[in-house]
């Protein structure tokens, strides 16, 4: 016997720019929109009966509809909204889930003056966010940063690791270390001031970085994360992924010059990976 197993659709990459001018400082946020549910659809797989499939095209005009309306600040609280409504409106549906990448913009400001009207994008990191909302039971609310790009030229170094016959790196305790850090948390709760968390938890991972002697990414990695876990009680787990960005020494003898690490050549691929979730124990 052949049966549907497991299935879910929605629409994805749905693109909102919002912007509010009714404040002295203008607000503008762009969102990238993700929405997937899952529910009793068989009769559409089985049957081709599409009574009880809400359009995908419904739910990017949900979008941009609730964004219209939504007074709530963070990504969070739009996500939890929109799951809300989407459970609400349709009782076929088990579960709605919303992720959403925001990219972060930040008013000009130039010798102090502060422009209300223009921003800047500084780099590609991304704010994120996920809800996960039953009918008739509690959102669960993940969020994160993917992107930030980050490098130390001290602190850092990589020795006493396993050798063989392939070995060829060389040990050294004076390396260049950059990383592009992807973390999720997750939120033990759904009514918290999420940008206030947000802040906190970045702020934490970058004081981290730029602070802790590396032994390896590894060794950073897991003080990051604790270092969130010990400032956010609100979050019981992160998990963070740090790929690394190389810079490699480049040789100047030929040229009758030393290199006392100063001169490098950065290198897309093949890189190191390196992921982990730490957890807060109960």
């Amino acid at each position: 016997m052949i049966t549907l197993a497991e299935n879910r659709y929605g629409k994805c990459r749905v693109r909102v720019v919002r912007v509010k001018r009714d404040r002295p400082m203008h607000l503008f946020q762009e969102w990238t929109v993700e929405v997937l549910l899952t529910g009793d659809f068989l009769d559409c797989y089985e049957r081709g009966d599409n009574s009880r499939i809400l359009a995908t095209d419904t739910m990017k005009n949900t979008v941009y509809s609730l964004a219209r309306d939504t007074t709530v600040p963070s990504i969070e609280g739009f996500a939890l909204e929109l799951t809300a409504f989407l459970l609400q409106n349709n009782p076929q549906v088990e579960t709605a889930t919303v992720s959403i990448a925001s990219v972060p913009w930040k008013h000009i400001a130039i010798d102090g003056t502060v422009f209300p009207s223009a921003f800047l994008q500084e780099s590609r990191e991304l704010e994120t966010t996920t809800v996960t909302h039953a009918q008739n039971g509690k959102a669960s609310v993940s969020s994160g940063l993917d992107s930030l790009v980050i490098m130390k030229t001290s602190n850092s170094g990589f020795e006493g690791f396993l050798r063989d016959a392939h070995t060829t790196l060389a040990e050294t305790s004076d390396r260049l270390f950059g990383t592009a850090v992807r973390a999720q948390w997750k939120y033990d709760g759904s009514a918290l001031p999420f940008e206030d968390l947000r802040k906190v938890a970045r702020d934490t991972l970058l004081k981290i970085f730029a602070e802790h002697d590396s032994k390896s990414v590894q060794h950073t990695l897991y003080a990051m994360g604790k270092g969130v876990l010990e400032a956010v009680p609100e979050i019981p787990e992160i998990e963070l992924t740090m790929p690394n960005k190389h810079c490699l020494l480049v040789d100047l003898s030929r040229f009758g010059k030393t290199n006392p690490n100063e001169i490098f050549v950065p290198t897309e691929e093949p890189y190191g990976f390196i992921e982990a979730r730490i957890r807060r124990e109960s």
